[in-house]
């Protein structure tokens, strides 16, 4: 998983920041992106696609992550969602996680008149957009594929579930401490009978 980020390092690139997302799919809740430059690449538990993953060891690998990496998170909720279309929010939310990674990089590193140039983001689809000076990179699969992406999608599960698990606190009927705001048919039928929450995302289509 370090074969592109060791061919984006030959290239001339000294920042290398992986970017994923999650919660494009759900009906609720926000979209939560990660960016995530790894300090050291060797971890004691396993690092992949967070969807391969239990929840337990994703929250293993999410504590592993933060003491070898800058870790930066965004987060567009569903107003947001509703107004711009998710891919839009998707694409607000890593670019504010990338901002949030370099304002807690070093001010020795971010002074440096070659900064914008040495960044090149690695980001997980075939689509992004960013008004950011840095170069990037699309890789299909890349949370399969590239080390930085897979954590920065740990990252974003790990942030988004536990945003849920709290809103179940506050709408317990929907279960969203279980779904996460997916589409399931629990979600559905509790959807039916209560209708739709504050959070729930009011230009998806439901299908009931």
């Amino acid at each position: 998983m370090l074969a592109i980020e060791d061919k984006t390092r030959k290239a001339g690139y000294r920042l290398i920041i992986g970017v994923d997302e999650a919660g494009r799919g759900p009906l609720a809740g926000p979209v939560v992106a990660a960016a995530v430059s790894l300090k050291e690449n060797k971890f004691p538990v396993a690092i992949r696609d967070s969807k391969k993953l239990s929840a337990s060891q994703r929250e293993a690998a999410f504590h592993e992550i933060y003491p070898r990496a800058w870790v930066g998170i965004g987060i567009m909720n569903e107003t947001v969602i509703d107004e711009v279309n998710i891919l839009n929010a998707t694409f607000f939310a890593m670019h504010n996680a990338v901002r949030d990674l370099v304002a807690r990089l070093p001010a020795s590193c971010t002074n440096d008149d070659g900064f914008t140039r040495s960044v090149c983001l690695l980001v997980d689809g075939d689509r992004f957009k960013s008004d950011q000076p840095y170069h990037y990179e699309t890789i299909v699969q890349g949370d399969d594929r590239v080390l930085s992406i897979a954590c920065a999608s740990i990252v974003a599960k790990v942030v988004r579930d536990r945003i849920l698990s709290v809103y179940h606190r506050v709408f317990p009927q929907y279960g969203f401490d279980r779904h996460k705001g997916y589409p399931t048919m629990e979600h559905k039928m509790a959807i039916k009978r209560f209708g739709l929450s504050l959070i729930h995302r009011r230009s998806f289509h439901y299908g009931l």
